[in-house]
């Protein structure tokens, strides 16, 4: 059974900036994305042309590379590590605690549903982000560039069950 992905906002007195989303089962959200999902987009926007490089393609074929080639959840990542992450925080609200809310909060409700880890994937030039998931108590979970999402990318991990409340003690 697929369950819908988790979401939160957060925002401050000028609106909305920044939210988390999260999926429980990595696998069954990636299943979710090719019979309901990509189909439709692979529709509308054509593969890039068979060996153009990829440091040739344009942003957009780059993005539509993606849509008919995504990436999929290895299996020992999948095993100990089943739920995954994505957050983005306009900088008005970053370093002011937003991240570490909108963290705490969606690995609380992937806890309550049973989750035993959660992984996310970040660049490795994003160093502030770097610097929080690891301050956060996520580890660099070693990977083959096959099985990043891009060159320069890092791929963190933290363990859920049975672990203390991420984030306590540490902001």
């Amino acid at each position: 059974m697929f369950e819908p992905s988790l979401a939160f906002v957060a925002e401050d007195t000028a609106g909305v900036g920044g939210y988390i989303v999260g999926a429980l089962d990595s696998r069954a959200f990636e299943e979710r994305l090719e019979s309901d999902w990509w189909p439709g987009l692979r529709a509308r926007y054509p593969e890039p042309p068979p060996g153009l490089p990829a440091q040739r393609r344009t942003p957009d074929q780059q993005l539509a590379s993606v849509i008919h080639h995504p990436l999929r959840t290895p299996d020992e990542l999948a095993r100990r590590y089943p739920s995954h992450l994505h957050i983005n925080l306009l900088p008005r609200l970053q370093a002011d605690g937003y991240g570490s809310q909108l963290t705490r909060t969606l690995i609380t409700a992937l806890r309550e549903r049973g989750s035993c880890g959660v992984h996310l994937y970040v660049t490795r030039s994003n160093r502030r982000a770097v610097g929080f998931y690891r301050h956060f108590g996520f580890t660099e979970l070693a990977a083959t560039e096959a099985k990043l999402p891009g060159p320069g990318a890092y791929r963190f991990g933290m363990t859920l069950a049975g672990a203390p409340s991420a984030g306590q003690g540490r902001r």
